[in-house]
């Protein structure tokens, strides 16, 4: 059993702030629908030493337990970072859209992704949006992170760079829905000047059309390496 997250669901249908234990947590890669920036993505992490995906995309399962809403997290080495993405939940029937950071060991990643995605906590702002809210306009949607504490552009893009969220859905449970209080990370954009760690990192979603941001900023505790 997972620790209970409290997140603020906002939605024109409801709006609650409600306890959540997650039960599932899958981490979408290689997600992109333009497949030249996918190409560039997996060329950027090659240079890493990661492997080629066999298929894309691709659902790493990760434990339920490693999705935090904290403002600290602790990691192993200096080998890690984070890159945002846009994050789905399924919860009392009804699908939320938020905003993550699928932290991640660049070292590990390099010789088992899956395994690397176990390997650190990840974070998620504790504010949802109803996906049906946003659906209409979801092209207009923007992601952005940055990193350090002068908050250096990192990544921007907007969401049309990943597969949409209900292909995403279909792709992994062909005909059904997400089972209820599943979390799927959904994909990433390039890093500008290439993947590296920070020991801050800000992630941000943002609705241009309805006026509002979605933004959560954590710190990286780098424990010793024996």
């Amino acid at each position: 059993m997972t620790d209970s997250m409290v997140l603020s669901l906002d939605g024109s249908t409801v709006t609650a702030t409600t306890s959540v234990t997650l039960q599932h947590a899958i981490i979408a890669g290689w997600t992109g629908r333009d497949r030249l920036a996918v190409e560039r993505h997996i060329e950027e992490l090659a240079a890493l030493g990661v492997k080629r995906p066999t298929s894309a995309p691709v659902f790493y399962r990760a434990s339920a337990a490693r999705v935090t809403t904290a403002d600290r997290i602790q990691v192993l080495g200096e080998q890690s970072s984070g890159e945002v993405e846009f994050v789905l939940l399924q919860h009392a029937e009804q699908l939320w859209l938020g905003v993550g950071s699928d932290h991640t060991d660049r070292q590990v990643e390099a010789y088992d992704v899956g395994v690397s995605k176990q390997m650190c906590d990840k974070p998620v702002a504790a504010q949802w949006w109803a996906f049906s809210d946003v659906e209409p306009h979801w092209d207009r949607l923007l992601l952005r992170s940055y990193v350090g504490g002068e908050r250096t552009l990192y990544q921007e893009g907007s969401v049309t760079a990943m597969l949409e969220p209900l292909e995403l859905i279909a792709r992994y449970a062909p005909g059904k829905a997400l089972p209820d209080d599943s979390l799927m990370f959904c994909g990433t954009l390039a890093a500008m000047g290439g993947v590296r760690p920070s020991s801050q990192f800000t992630f941000e979603l943002e609705d241009p059309v309805l006026g509002r941001i979605i933004r959560h900023t954590y710190h990286v505790d780098c424990l010793p390496v024996a």
